[in-house]
């Protein structure tokens, strides 16, 4: 409206001032209507933005439809004045029909082209006897065309102006309700900009964090992150170097001199032509820590109570027989005599039987209790075994017939770890195969080299310990069970698979079984291999040790 204002008050004063300038030549009927036109004009356009603009009301249809009747007869009054048909300003017939079907509806736009017509035709016809020429319909036409034309692209952005301003409205309340939750949930959103600025920072983040917010708004906040929690800024700044995000990943802060543990997430924000900024998704997970923990704890308890539920039981067994025994022993001297030597010798061996048995028990649970790697040294894997093999080929368990067959690598297969640990698992390992193997005489087939990297995902660089009998397999419903302690399937103590299970964990290994009744069983370790370099350069200081 103001552009309106502004042309109206030009034309009008322009107009004037061509009367003036051309005083004596123009009749003065021109110059009278002239001067008309610019007071009333002034008079017209003071009053009207005294009402748009001092009041600040809002322009309606009947205001814009008056503005439009006035600015009619203004360009009409002044295409009069420069000769009609002839004027040179004739075209401002299509200013004024655009600019008032940008400003009412459709409808409106229409309406000024036609009242502008009829205004431009009455004053040929009436002041100038010009009949409807061509010429004249022409013009018409194209006030028409421009009326049709500038309404509907006014009537299309009126409609897009008002879905713009509801998508307006929707953004501003989406971000008043992401303001509200991010002010109030618990987690802590942490927004670092592509140069290191503090961008934005929730309560929950100042609160975590021990930051305040506003003072570092703007400012190079990694430094600061770094002192209290080293590991989020070197998250932050690696995600925003790599453009990676990280999930679920776990830090510490430093809080009132206390370490909380701290899972983090961060997010890519893309910003134009900027570096990225990066948001970190912070939350306190030192409670979830102290379940966890608890949790272990009651798995524990639940493990040493089911352990020593089967240790009972295991020692119930030989005590009740030793037991039995005494008690006949002690019956009394006469009925000794009379049961004769030779059943005072068989309930003697009784004991001693069952006296051995439960030590040894006792033993091998103190071990599988105690487990632990007492020294750590350079190992070749192919001496260990092949001492394991010696001492089996020595147990009470071992036949002629069992065809033991050992295949080593070429090089040395190193690893480190306590000698002992490594000799019980390989001979705990080989004496269950001779003993499946016992039945069926079949051959025993021991392996020690370096793991290929096809033989188990992410063991390239692996020493390799495989032993495989052609025995009878292990049952499908057992196979969950055999690292439990004394769990057996053969009525031994069940503690010896357990022990190679907790002696290659505490190597850092693994073990793999696979047993079917059509091809045996066959164990797979794994343990963490020394090259060749390092192996020997570990063995030279131990020994200048």
């Amino acid at each position: 409206m103001r552009w309106i204002y502004l042309a109206r008050v030009g034309l009008a004063g322009g107009i004037f001032g061509a009367a003036v300038v051309a005083w004596r030549a123009a009749p003065w009927e021109a110059t009278l209507i002239a001067s008309l036109l610019l007071v009333t004009t002034i008079a017209v356009t003071v009053a009207s933005y005294a009402f748009t603009h001092v009041s600040g009301r809002e322009p309606g249809v009947n205001f814009l439809y008056g503005e439009a009747v006035y600015d009619v007869l203004l360009v009409t009054a002044v295409v009069h004045l420069t000769g009609g048909a002839d004027s040179g300003l004739a075209p401002l017939y299509i200013l004024l029909i655009s600019a008032y079907a940008l400003l009412l509806p459709f409808r409106g736009g229409l309406l000024a082209a036609g009242l502008t017509s009829i205004a431009y035709t009455a004053d040929l016809v009436w002041a100038y006897a010009a009949s409807l020429s061509g010429v004249l319909v022409l013009q018409l036409g194209v006030f028409a065309s421009v009326a049709l034309a500038v309404g509907f692209i006014a009537a299309r952005l009126r409609e897009a102006g008002r879905e713009l301003s509801t998508v307006e409205s929707e953004l501003a309340q989406l971000r008043l309700d992401t303001g509200d939750i991010l002010r109030n949930i618990h987690t802590a959103v942490l927004t670092v900009d592509g140069f290191g600025n503090l961008t934005y920072a929730n309560p929950a983040a100042e609160e975590l964090l021990e930051l305040d917010a506003e003072a570092w708004l703007g400012r190079p906040v990694l430094d600061e992150l770094g002192r209290r929690a080293p590991a989020l800024r070197n998250l932050v700044a690696r995600t925003a170097a790599l453009g990676l995000p990280a999930a679920s990943e776990e830090v510490q802060v430093d809080r009132r001199g206390d370490a909380v543990p701290v899972g983090v997430s961060t997010a890519i924000l893309e910003r134009g032509d900027e570096p990225p900024a990066v948001t970190a998704i912070m939350r306190d997970i030192s409670d979830r820590k102290r379940v966890e923990e608890l949790h272990r704890r009651a798995e524990r308890l639940e493990a040493v109570a089911e352990l020593s539920a089967s240790l009972a039981h295991e020692i119930k067994n030989p005590l009740a027989s030793i037991r039995s025994s005494v008690e006949q022993l002690a019956r009394g001297l006469a009925a000794a005599h009379r049961r004769g030597d030779a059943d005072d010798a068989l309930l003697t061996e009784l004991i001693l039987r069952e006296s051995d048995r439960l030590s040894r028990l006792l033993t091998e649970f103190i071990d599988f209790a105690r487990l632990q790697v007492v020294r750590r040294e350079v190992v070749d894997l192919r001496d260990v075994v092949r001492e394991a093999v010696e001492v089996v080929r020595r147990h009470p368990s071992y036949r002629d017939g069992v065809d033991v067959r050992c295949v080593f690598s070429a090089q040395p297969v190193c690893v480190r770890g306590d000698p002992d640990l490594l000799h019980r698992v390989a001979f705990n390992l080989v004496l269950n195969a001779v003993q499946a193997a016992e039945e069926v005489r079949r051959p025993i087939r021991i392996q020690v080299e370096v793991a290929v990297a096809g033989g188990v995902p992410g063991a390239g660089d692996a020493a390799l310990l495989r032993v495989s009998d052609d025995g009878p397999g292990i049952p499908k419903s057992d196979l969950p069970r055999i690292f439990d302690p004394f769990f057996s399937g053969r009525g031994g103590t069940g503690l010896g698979l357990a022990i190679v299970h907790r002696a290659v964990e505490a190597h850092g290994g693994t073990v793999f079984v696979d047993s079917d009744p059509r091809i045996g069983t066959r164990f797979t370790l794994y343990f963490p291999r020394l090259r060749e370099e390092a192996a020997a350069m570990n063995t030279a200081s131990e020994t200048a040790s």
